[in-house]
């Protein structure tokens, strides 16, 4: 965390540079635009502000935005009160300085000698207008965001319609890649099916601030699809594109645009945000017997609200809806049996459920080991995995190198290729990385295995891998708002008891 109190207000020292000549038309040296810290003290001496404005200076991310301030008064100074005048001071200050300074009919004011500048009403809410966007952009980009829990796969930690804050500087937010975009729009315009929201020819690496810590085991993580750099615009993540891709073929995915839409790339941060709980970390070995987790031989944590699908075998009765409410059953179904249910339910649920007298059995929906499910990942035959029953799988580590050979490629050539942009070939029994020959593979980043509290609804890295460290977003921390989507403002349509909630 240290580092970013020392090196953003650092690299303030760059665009305060060029305000060289400007600092000598407000009567200080030119070279204290030089001396770093001390250049932007000067400037708020400049500006005639209180303290707290250079202090502010010194607090991750607001710093930004105080500084882009900094620089909009600086150039009032100039008697530029143009809306247009002051966006040239905040985006090209190198050479908007330099002009100001060069100019010998531009004299500098300062603030208490200035004549007061009435703004019209359109200005006054334009100017409103601008500093919310850019404030509220600030904010939801390096500190905090809210996210809606659209799916059921985190039940019952985290409910369908709950409103939730997700902390970016818990594990340091990232530096967006697609810098430019259209404010508060993740990937697609708003009444549109496929235009981007933002523009590509600006594209940063992937760099991340540091936070207040790591991802932990078991935290509640928002991360970028991994599988979301592809997507058909009709199915948008709803249905992976490379699962659509093994079933329809590649031919007819890209030339069938009224069943599928245009097939879109996405950068990283522009892919679909996802809720999931941290299984696995990095270096961890994992494996999944009967449902249960285990992490590097070890019997994993439940968390208190897993659920898991069940058959539920009645005398032919259902169950009263009253008892469902009480133990908070929301996901179930009617078999064409009679008196044959799948039911979702915790651990509490089921113990309840088994000891209702019209309850014959009540027997999980258990894949044994050994049937295949070619869904899950890596999708490859040499692994019949399923479900309730896969691994041992190793989870990358950065730095540590991983053994190749063509039996193991499959858990692997996704994060060589995809994640880290190399090339992958075999050959003669031979695997080549960017054309050389390769027996291992050192990972650049850090990999994560997220899954589910509704371990047999839930979309995870059973089915898609693992996640890299520059798809994670932060961490959930805070529910402050639930809405039951299943009923109606008057009957119980706020979940009360569940508001104000911290995440688990």
């Amino acid at each position: 965390m240290l580092e970013l109190f020392i090196l953003i207000p650092l690299s303030f020292t760059i665009p305060t540079v060029f305000t060289w000549l400007v600092f000598e038309k407000a009567g200080r040296k030119g070279w204290e635009t030089l001396v770093p810290f001390y250049n932007l003290w000067v400037i708020n001496k400049i500006i005639q502000k209180p303290i707290w404005w250079f202090l502010l200076l010194f607090f991750p991310f607001i710093n930004v935005f105080v500084y882009m301030l900094m620089l909009v008064e600086l150039v009032k100074g100039f008697e530029k009160h143009k809306l247009y005048e002051q966006f040239f001071a905040v985006v090209i200050p190198f050479i908007y300085f330099p002009y100001l300074g060069f100019k010998a009919d531009e004299k500098f004011v300062p603030a208490n000698e200035r004549k007061k500048y009435e703004k019209g009403f359109v200005r006054e809410w334009v100017d409103a207008i601008v500093f919310a966007v850019v404030a509220a952009t600030i904010i939801r980009t390096f500190l905090l965001e809210a996210y809606t829990i659209p799916t059921s796969s985190m039940e019952k930690s985290l409910l369908v319609g709950d409103y939730l804050f997700v902390s970016k500087i818990a594990y340091g937010p990232k530096v967006p890649n697609t810098p430019i975009s259209f404010p508060f729009v993740h990937h697609t315009m708003p009444f549109t099916e496929s235009t981007k929201s933002y523009v590509e020819w600006i594209h940063l690496p992937f760099y991340r601030f540091p936070g207040f810590g790591n991802v932990e085991r078991y935290d509640a993580v928002v991360f970028n699809y991994p599988e979301g750099d592809t997507v058909s615009t009709r199915y948008q993540s709803n249905r992976s594109y490379y699962v659509l891709e093994k079933e329809y073929g590649r031919k007819r995915l890209w030339s069938d645009k009224r069943n599928f839409g245009e097939i879109i790339y996405r950068p990283v941060d522009k892919r679909e945000n996802y809720i999931k709980r941290c299984i696995g970390l990095p270096g961890d070995s994992l494996k999944i017997i009967d449902r249960q987790v285990y992490l590097n031989g070890e019997k994993s944590f439940n968390p208190a609200g897993m659920q898991f699908q069940y058959w539920v075998q009645t005398d032919g009765s259902s169950i009263n809806p009253r008892i469902l409410d009480e133990y908070n059953i929301t996901e179930y179904s009617r078999m064409p049996q009679p008196g044959l249910f799948m039911f979702v339910l915790t651990d509490e649920a089921k113990s309840a459920i088994e000891n209702l007298p019209i309850v014959k059995s009540v027997v999980a929906f258990n894949k044994p080991a050994g049937e295949w499910d070619e869904g899950i990942f890596p999708q490859d035959e040499g692994y019949q995995w399923n479900r309730d029953n896969y691994g041992p799988i190793y989870i990358p580590k950065k730095g540590v190198s991983i053994e190749l050979n063509e039996d193991v490629l499959p858990l692997y050539k996704r994060l060589i290729t995809v994640y880290e942009g190399n090339t992958l070939d075999v050959k003669d029994g031979n695997i080549y990385i960017n054309g050389k020959i390769a027996t291992s593979f050192t990972p650049k980043l850090n990999y994560y295995w997220m899954m589910g509290d509704n371990r047999h609804n839930s979309a995870d890295s059973r089915f898609w891998g693992f996640v890299p460290e520059d798809h994670v977003v932060g961490k959930a921390e805070f529910v402050w708002l639930s809405l039951d989507p299943n009923k109606s403002i008057f009957n119980g349509k706020i979940r009360w008891n569940k508001v104000f909630r911290m995440v688990k």
